[in-house]
């Protein structure tokens, strides 16, 4: 029978129920000690195969480095570099990169290999950045969440792409598999570290998925030790323990994924369920009502029902649900716009372009200004233009 708790691989997956969230990260760790004291699974080889260096993911070698010498030479402009490395690595005709969810890797492999998941992109696409002389950093991107129109059910997405700093100080992001900018629920850089750990927790779960505990216990461990106040990791670590029927040290782990990230609804969803198993009613009831404040206080959540609303051409009850999602995110471009949209069907002409307004003024993406530059001129020159007359006499 499948188990209920679920860990995560980070490659756009979409997944419901049990997802982790993006959680807090310090720049001193504070659970260091934690991962050490973590009991090795039973069937694991000797907790010191965790200590086994890891992989240096960003490492070339001398074909990778001939590709950049012919493709992105340093002499050249450090536009042409950006824009002239992206389409070797993804043209048909040059190395010819396939996107695949579940292709995870180093930058060697992803390079010699041909395919890739969004994290996979990433480790090359940073070596070679770098080292054709460019400022690229790893960037993690929460997708926007989605909630069932009862409220009770939730899919999220987990999303890896590159951010790069030209000299000019413009910023572009590289991706193999671009979300739609309206997607995009929040977005914070990654330090190599993190991304690191992150590829290991691919791993884990996928040994996990495999039912192989040790490699999974192994891999779990890489992850934290590279970043052992990443929350998420420690949602994995609990799910990895309660497959192994280590309800305590699961719960541990689901508890101190809370204190590094108080919203981390994965860890709440896990406990929940613990809980139930338990019979622990009054902490169940706790956490459930932590979950219903998480959602109550979610614009995304409001901007869901807003959609179901919306639907169902309750364009009045969209309109109440996308002002409630804006009290509590009032500068959110893509909710502004989605606002002005249906102000458009009530015949709020006037509300709508200040809407729109307001959302060209948060955009910051060159495509999003463009857009709404190109929705607000149109509404503009409809509202300036005299109403039609009628031929017909009454």
């Amino acid at each position: 029978m499948t188990s209920p708790f679920r860990g995560i691989r980070v490659a756009r997956l979409i997944i419901a129920l049990v997802l982790v969230t993006v959680g807090g990260c310090s720049h001193t760790p504070r659970f260091a000690d934690a991962v050490g004291a973590l009991p090795p699974l039973s069937g694991a080889e000797e907790a010191a195969a965790a200590d086994q260096p890891a992989v240096d993911l960003l490492a070339l070698d001398e074909a990778m480095r001939r590709f950049l010498v012919h493709y992105a030479p340093r002499d050249a402009h450090p536009q042409r570099r950006l824009t002239s490395l992206h389409e070797a690595l993804r043209g048909a005709g040059t190395l010819g990169l396939q996107y695949d969810p579940f292709a995870d890797g180093s930058a060697r492999e992803v390079f010699h290999r041909g395919t890739a998941n969004c994290l996979g992109y990433a480790n090359l696409f940073v070596a070679m950045a770098r080292e054709a002389g460019l400022d690229a950093r790893f960037q993690w991107l929460e997708v926007r969440p989605q909630w069932s129109h009862l409220g009770d059910r939730v899919a999220r997405g987990l999303h890896v792409n590159v951010m790069v700093r030209l000299p000019d100080g413009n910023r572009y992001m590289v991706d193999i598999d671009p979300l739609q900018p309206g997607d995009v629920a929040g977005t914070h850089l990654l330090r190599d570290h993190e991304a690191a750990a992150l590829h290991y927790n691919n791993l884990a779960v996928d040994a996990m998925e495999a039912g192989d505990m040790g490699l999974a216990w192994r891999e779990s461990m890489r992850a934290l030790r590279l970043a052992p106040d990443m929350a998420q990791l420690w949602v994995n670590v609990g799910v990895l323990y309660r497959h192994a029927e280590r309800e305590d040290i699961a719960e541990e782990a689901w508890l101190r994924a809370l204190e590094l990230d108080s919203r981390e609804r994965s860890a709440m969803n896990n406990l929940v369920l613990l809980y139930s198993r338990q019979g622990r009613d009054s902490e169940r009831q706790r956490w459930e009502y932590a979950l219903r404040q998480h959602r109550d206080s979610s614009p995304w959540y409001h901007a869901s029902l807003a959609q179901h609303a919306g639907a169902q051409e309750n364009w009045t009850a969209a309109l109440a649900h996308y002002q409630r999602a804006l009290k509590l995110l009032p500068d959110d471009s893509q909710l502004l716009k989605e606002a002005a949209l249906v102000e458009l069907r009530l015949g709020h002409n006037g509300r709508a372009e200040a809407l729109l307004k307001r959302a060209l003024a948060a955009a910051s993406l060159d495509r999003d200004v463009r857009a709404l530059e190109g929705k607000l001129r149109v509404l503009q020159q409809a509202r300036a233009q005299p109403p039609e007359r009628s031929n017909t006499r009454m």
